[in-house]
């Protein structure tokens, strides 16, 4: 088979082989077996379009290589387990790196046993629910934590920055598991929670086939060596139990502060940057005209994205994160007394607003001493925002253009904000360090330059956004090993080597494929 790049398609077009047949200038029945592997919206000119990539087979493909540039020969990605070892693996935490360092050694042949501290999806979504209806939070099952991690409850983005190619396997899996089939071809693919809880459960079920034992609401508090045994200690409501392993895979996710302060006693862990902010709202049907102008309204486009980058007068990187079209504002906080949102979206993206998180950077010399400083900074403004939302998990909403005025906003506009369990008008300037307020404000006025209209008299803004990633770093070795435990493997977000579902997913198939080479040493 032949492989084309870059073709120009029309909205609305879908006789490929037509498309093909005219890019070479050859009879169409001479295009046969197309594939779609890419498609992207060029909305750069007034006429919106596709360029799309795509496999096909055709009649004397050895002279349409020579005569066209833009032709190679596809090959089909392939990902090829290595050889089991004997040796039982625990993973901690069920969400991307977990899951999928999980993944990968049961395929080739090794035992696992997954702990997660929070539920299985079936029960995690109830408890969502009566986070965002009611306000009721459940400490040990919420947005923040429970099967799939934090991603299972935001747009089941798949966009990254990473390229490797592991990557395809990653999207292959989900594929395989009930993912929405545009996810192998999209150029900014996405699942949605409700279609993504989905396809986690049938990974889960298809683990437990091959022998894989899943621990839901157990707690992961310790671990110790002793007479040459690995031992990892574990709590729930059984009590606390102690489960012998030959390795340790540390998957824990961003939020896991107390795990983090179990593990500073033990492991060296060191501060890294992170960034901090908002999350901002517009109508989508303000996004969709400024993205796809006189297309805003066609049938073939879906609700329009969007992705900005600034930096500051004083150096300081502002960037939009996890942007969510069509989607709503959620409560991801996972204890009483703290406060913060991320972005949702469903398959469909088809609500009204668009919300994106508005960040400005924090390096280590911004908050205090000791490699988990960082999570004291983002706990310091945590309580601010719960504080001046009421104490309540309602969340503090502003104007754009009142925050830059420093003044509670009376009313809003046609914006509506879309977080639940509710909001309240309060003056987000009280929320953080006055040089966050200073860079975010030029931050935001540089996009609406790069973007005019991105911020108008309506748009909102909602606090606080500050689990973007891990503020620390687990230090390891080459071979993926934590300095001074060859047996124990931290991976992911959780241990700052990933941001997001894709490369926490690799992370998670880098560091199986780690374990799995011990077989050679």
């Amino acid at each position: 088979m032949l492989k084309i790049t870059n073709v120009n398609v029309r909205l609305g077009e879908t006789d490929y082989a037509s498309v093909i047949s005219n890019e070479l200038n050859i009879p169409k029945r001479h295009i046969k077996n197309i594939k779609i592997l890419r498609k992207s919206i060029d909305a750069r000119r007034k006429k919106v379009h596709f360029i799309m990539s795509f496999a096909f087979s055709s009649n004397h493909e050895e002279k349409l290589l020579k005569s066209h540039k833009n032709l190679s020969i596809y090959k089909p990605y392939e990902y090829n387990y290595l050889p089991a070892t004997n040796e039982h693996v625990i993973v901690v935490g069920s969400g991307p790196a977990g899951l999928f360092c999980a993944y990968v050694l049961a395929h080739a042949g090794n035992k696992v046993t997954v702990i997660e501290r929070g539920s299985k999806i079936e029960k995690r979504v109830g408890d969502v629910d009566r986070l965002m209806r009611e306000g009721v939070l459940n400490e040990k099952d919420n947005i923040a934590f429970g099967e799939g991690g934090a991603g299972t409850f935001s747009d089941g983005k798949l966009t990254t920055g990473t390229k490797n190619p592991r990557i395809r396997y990653v999207l292959d899996t989900f594929l395989a598991h009930g993912a929405p089939l545009e996810i192998g071809y999209d150029a900014l693919p996405h699942i949605g929670t409700d279609r993504l809880r989905a396809v986690i459960i049938n990974m889960r079920k298809e683990l437990e086939s091959l022998g894989t034992t899943f621990m839901f609401d157990t707690k992961f508090v310790d671990f110790y060596e002793q007479d040459d045994k690995h031992i990892a200690v574990v709590e729930n409501a059984e009590g606390r139990s102690e489960l012998t392993c030959d390795v340790l895979v540390l998957a824990l996710g961003h939020s896991a502060r107390d795990t983090y302060r179990m593990l500073d006693q033990k492991l060296e862990i060191e501060p890294k940057s992170f960034a901090v902010g908002v999350r901002i709202e517009q109508l989508q049907s303000t996004i969709n005209k400024l993205q796809y102008k006189q297309d805003a309204s066609s049938p073939y486009l879906q609700a329009a994205p969007y992705k900005l980058a600034v930096k500051t007068s004083e150096g300081r990187g502002v960037y939009t994160f996890c942007m969510c079209p069509g989607g709503v504002v959620v409560p991801s906080t996972e204890k009483e007394g703290y406060l913060c949102v991320n972005g949702m979206s469903y398959y469909a993206r088809d609500k009204a607003n668009a919300n994106s998180a508005i960040l400005v950077q924090v390096n280590p010399e911004d908050f205090p001493e000791g490699s988990l400083g960082g999570i004291a900074f983002q706990e310091d403004i945590e309580k601010k925002a719960y504080q001046l939302g009421g104490h309540n998990l309602k969340a503090p909403v502003q104007k754009v253009v009142d925050y830059y005025c420093h003044k509670k906003s009376e009313e809003l506009g046609k914006v509506k904000p879309s977080y639940m369990p509710g909001t309240v008008l309060e003056d987000i300037n009280e929320v953080f360090p006055e040089y966050i307020n200073r860079n975010l404000k030029e931050g935001l006025q540089l996009m609406n330059e790069k973007m005019p209209g991105f911020i108008d008299d309506d748009t909102i803004i909602t606090a606080v956004e500050s689990r973007s990633s891990a503020p620390i770093r687990i230090l390891r070795n080459q071979d993926m090993t934590a300095t001074h435990f060859n047996w124990i493997y931290p991976l992911g977000e959780g241990a700052g080597y990933s941001g997001g579902i894709m490369s926490s997913a690799v992370d998670g198939i880098r560091g199986a494929e780690a374990i799995l080479k011990r077989n050679e040493e």
